[in-house]
């Protein structure tokens, strides 16, 4: 009677486990969802991270922070691009102006300013000249950069920016892609203090 009783307990316990690794499962794959088909990287030996965003989005911006504090102790195996979102043509300038900052080599002199001067200053920074203006403000010469604003280089990425958007299968931003495989952001997460735990997660996930 004792023996069947401990059996009995020993496999009580084991459904409850079995049912509590379940439920942790099914409560992680809320926080992102899966990029069906899986798209290519541009890493072989690291983990991409992606972030999809829009210089005009203030969801993005509130993000930021938190993109900046989690870049500082972010994995070391983690490859981490940025990518703006190219969802609608008026998008598009200010995916042409970060990727001018990147061809440029000045992503850190005028990312962050881009987003101040619209969501603080309340510029509107809708075109050419008034980007050009906050560029030089942040030490780029006006000859640099009109070489690049719209080179070949910056159309290109601008056109790979605006297939991967779609073949990631996001439809806004912010959003976040874990190897070409997950998808999620704040609205998967439960808010931006999450985000980069469940990226971290994931990153884990793709590390094994």
């Amino acid at each position: 009677m004792k023996k069947f009783a401990l059996l009995f307990t020993v496999l009580a316990t084991v459904v409850v486990l079995g049912f509590t690794s379940v439920g942790n499962v099914m409560a992680a794959k809320k926080e992102y969802e899966m990029v069906t088909p899986p798209q290519p990287t541009t890493s072989k030996d690291k983990v991409e991270v992606v972030e999809l965003f829009w210089y005009g989005c203030p969801h993005c911006f509130k993000l930021e922070p938190y993109v900046e504090r989690w870049l500082k102790r972010k994995p070391e195996n983690v490859k981490f691009v940025r990518m703006p979102g190219m969802f609608r043509p008026s998008w598009e300038i200010h995916g042409r102006a970060y990727y001018t900052a990147e061809v440029l080599g000045v992503v850190d002199k005028v990312h962050k300013p881009m987003f101040e001067a619209i969501h603080e200053q309340k510029r509107s920074l809708s075109n050419e000249a008034s980007i050009m203006a906050l560029f030089k403000e942040n030490g780029v010469s006006e000859k640099d950069f009109k070489r690049v604003f719209r080179s070949f280089a910056v159309e290109t990425k601008l056109r790979r920016a605006k297939d991967m958007g779609q073949r990631y299968g996001a439809r806004g931003v912010p959003a976040i892609i874990v190897n070409g495989k997950y998808r999620t952001g704040a609205t998967q997460s439960g808010g931006n203090a999450r985000v980069f735990k469940v990226v971290n997660e994931l990153v884990k996930m793709e590390s094994q």
